[in-house]
């Protein structure tokens, strides 16, 4: 009866409902965050007499973030931002973040680190607070000078770390905070980071041999409860020795050969259960190509071969096409690709641009606009081949940004349409065996953007600079979404790019 009256009471007084539950929610998230801040002073007792946590202000995967308040020996109080990183956290990549914090921290937009403080398993960074906006809230109320400085600030953040050997591989929005009233900017949030081969971040080169070590350990594991035959232990020289032995064995006479016999064996991958035909074939060397190469098919010598361990970390919707297709070769060059789906997100004024569920469909949208052959070419590059169902063309990168944003630049363009012919120079002869063809499925999230579907409207007396976008602007855009990543700009080259020219480095 109750339950019958107070619905009733809710399609009698509807606002009054709404205000009451928005209350009774906020009461609720109040009350948690109450806890969890109880919470941290008795994981960290040292806190209490140093800060005084105001509020938490950002949550993740591994760690949340607080305001605070330090009281300092002048009287003043100084606000700083906590983070807490959750205990399960490897200690290895704990000290690493601190040693990128503190080698490359505290200038050119990068942030520092204060303090550090530990009790048992429990860790709190202790970084200068930067009060920000939410890039969603303010996207489409920037001017295009303001969009350009964003830019240029968040290019000199990266062309520091990655002086410095670092791969942030998180760049986005969220990581770049951003002060419009102050003008101030901090790249934050090196917890996926890693190292160059020559990065000067000793901990990042530990990091990254130890993850390797629990990546293969942990694979390995995995794959023996399928009963699958392990071929994942131990380095790649094992790796290498062992196919040698393997061919000794097994007495494999030649490719051709062998090709012969993958004819018959060319199976679907949705027939494949149990591991039954990995095993048929688990005494096959992995270094050798069969029929099904480049098919939409996969036989039973390929399903025995050790799965590819790549690194893939960083959100989604962000990630470069080196990482989606597993690329085990990732460089900074993954950042600048980040950096550049920032950027779109900024000249459309859509964001996030990109939402995809799994890799396959994320590469498949980013052949929506970066087109279908340019990308199995590119991927070619980089040892990998891709195949699709739909030959999709390249996007024209300004006619995309100004339809999605609701504007007609009035721009006078002296080079004509730079995004078709830069993207036609790059792109080589595509074999026709290798024909690109994607699922129409996929291919419906550019159009449902071209369409419209909540197009910015402008007013030519509001337009804050964005019916005069020079096509620097575009050429640099597609010069950060190259899709090659051994071409693809740098972030020093990007601070020279003719779209900066009257800015100071």
């Amino acid at each position: 009866m109750e339950t019958v009256l107070k619905s009733h009471c809710d399609e009698q007084h509807p606002h009054e409902a709404e205000d009451f539950h928005r209350k009774h929610e906020q009461n609720n998230k109040l009350s948690g965050i109450k806890k969890d801040i109880e919470k941290l002073y008795e994981a960290v007792p040292q806190l209490v007499n140093v800060f005084k946590v105001k509020e938490k202000i950002g949550e993740g995967t591994f760690s949340s973030v607080y305001l605070a308040t330090a009281q300092l020996q002048t009287g003043y109080e100084e606000k700083m931002a906590l983070k807490h990183l959750i205990p399960t956290s490897h200690p290895l990549r704990i000290a690493a973040e601190l040693q990128c914090l503190t080698v490359a921290g505290g200038q050119d937009n990068v942030m520092g680190v204060k303090y550090c403080f530990r009790k048992n398993d429990h860790v709190v960074i202790v970084m200068p607070y930067l009060e920000h906006e939410s890039f969603l809230d303010i996207l489409n109320s920037l001017s295009f000078e303001e969009v350009r400085e964003y830019m240029f600030n968040l290019f000199k953040a990266l062309r520091r770390i990655h002086h410095f050997g670092i791969v942030h591989r998180d760049v986005k929005p969220s990581n770049f905070l951003y002060n419009r009233r102050l003008k101030e900017y901090a790249l934050v949030d090196f917890g996926l980071a890693q190292g160059t081969p020559d990065t000067k971040i000793e901990l990042l080169k530990t990091a990254q041999s130890e993850g390797q070590q629990e990546d293969s350990v942990h694979r390995s594991v995995q794959r023996s409860v399928f009963g699958e035959r392990n071929f994942n232990v131990s380095s790649s020289t094992y790796q290498e020795n062992s196919s040698t032995k393997l061919i000794k064995q097994s007495k494999m006479i030649d490719v051709s050969s062998r090709k012969l016999v993958t004819k018959k064996k060319i199976i679907s991958t949705k027939t494949v259960s149990n591991g039954v035909a990995r095993k048929a074939a688990s005494g096959c060397p992995s270094n050798l190509t069969c029929d099904c190469y480049a098919t939409d098919r996969v036989c039973s010598i390929c399903l025995s071969r050790r799965q590819q361990v790549a690194p893939r970390a960083g959100t989604p919707g962000f990630r470069a096409p080196e990482v989606l297709t597993k690329c085990p070769t990732q460089t900074t060059a993954i950042d600048m690709w980040s950096a550049g789906i920032v950027f779109l997100s900024l000249l459309s004024g859509r964001y996030p641009f990109y939402k995809a569920s799994d890799d396959l469909t994320a590469l498949a949208q980013i052949m929506t606009v970066r087109g279908s052959k340019e990308t199995i070419q590119a991927a070619k590059t980089f040892g990998k081949s891709v195949l699709c169902t739909q030959d999709v063309p390249a996007q024209n990168l300004r006619t995309l940004c100004e339809k999605l944003r609701g504007t007609n630049s009035s721009y006078t363009r002296s080079r004509g349409d730079t995004h078709t012919n830069s993207v036609n120079d790059l792109a080589l002869p595509v074999d026709k065996q290798h024909a690109p063809k994607t699922r129409g499925k996929e291919i419906q999230h550019l159009q449902s953007c071209q369409e419209g579907d909540g197009a910015l409207e402008i007013k030519a007396t509001d337009m804050k600079g964005w019916d005069q976008v020079p096509d620097d602007a575009y050429d640099l855009l597609d010069k950060l979404l190259d899709l090659n990543p051994a071409t693809r700009i740098t972030a020093k080259e990007a601070l020279l790019h003719p779209f900066f020219k009257d800015m100071r480095l």
